[in-house]
């Protein structure tokens, strides 16, 4: 069975999978399995190139990934009631989010493609390396077991799962429950201006609640508006910060 590593622990460029097994926390008994988490379809020739690349593992990955990062957050949130932990754990094991954990890791440097996936730059595309990262998880669960994944996975999610990059609720659901803590009716959007072409239109919407000046802003979409509307009322009563309504225009 394989084992723990501390950081540092194994580097040195005469071995880049030691190096690589540094930085994630886990020596393979069966380095196999990361050469194979590493193999992307287009290095493999020959029959049954999908059973020989990391497919199955990405995969298998994909489901132990989401079952440790449940149970971390069913740990570190007591209070939380289902929709906030689905929505964390989605939040923790989208496409972007495996991906930026591959990226840290450098796993980019390691993953074996075919000539032409080579030259285009494969190794940086963000579904590449969000696969690579569930593959990888996938080959210390079967090398080391549940508990080593387990591990491997607080190891580097931790961060994320305790600072979300994103919002985990849109600004019109978070203004409408504000709204309701204060005893007040749902807020209301109104629709004040449209601009620009057919083809790119822009949008103006103002969100309104009793007793509380009116918010206005564009977006691309009436939806759009609506959230950019309900994050600007956000800010400015205090619930989120600016960072977070920027935050929320890229959701």
């Amino acid at each position: 069975m394989g084992q723990a590593v501390q950081d540092g622990g194994l580097t040195g460029a005469a071995d880049d999978l030691a190096a690589l097994e540094a930085r994630i926390g886990y020596r393979f008994t069966d380095r196999a399995l990361l050469e194979l988490a590493l193999s992307h379809i287009s290095s493999v020739k020959g029959e049954a190139p999908r059973r020989r690349s990391y497919q199955r593992l990405e995969f298998l990955g994909d489901h132990v990934l989401g079952s440790v990062v449940s149970h971390m957050l069913y740990e570190a949130f007591p209070e939380a009631e289902e929709g906030e932990l689905s929505r964390r754990l989605a939040e923790l094991v989208r496409e972007e989010a495996c991906a930026e954990v591959a990226a840290d890791m450098d796993m980019g440097a390691h993953i074996r493609l075919g000539p032409g996936e080579s030259q285009s730059g494969a190794s940086k595309r963000r579904a590449i390396l969000a696969d690579v990262a569930e593959s990888v998880v996938a080959a210390v669960f079967l090398d080391g077991g549940y508990v080593a994944a387990q591990a491997v996975v607080e190891r580097l999610w931790r961060g994320r799962l305790e600072a979300p990059r994103r919002p985990l609720r849109d600004a019109k659901t978070v203004l409408q429950e504000w709204a309701q803590g204060r005893g007040l009716p749902p807020p209301v959007y109104r629709d004040v201006g449209r601009s620009g072409p057919d083809h790119a239109p822009r949008f103006t919407v103002l969100v309104d609640l009793p007793g509380l000046d009116p918010a206005e802003a564009s977006g691309a979409s009436k939806q759009a508006a609506q959230k950019a509307a309900a994050a600007a009322f956000l800010v400015r009563e205090g619930v989120w910060t600016g960072s977070e309504a920027q935050a929320q225009s890229g959701t």
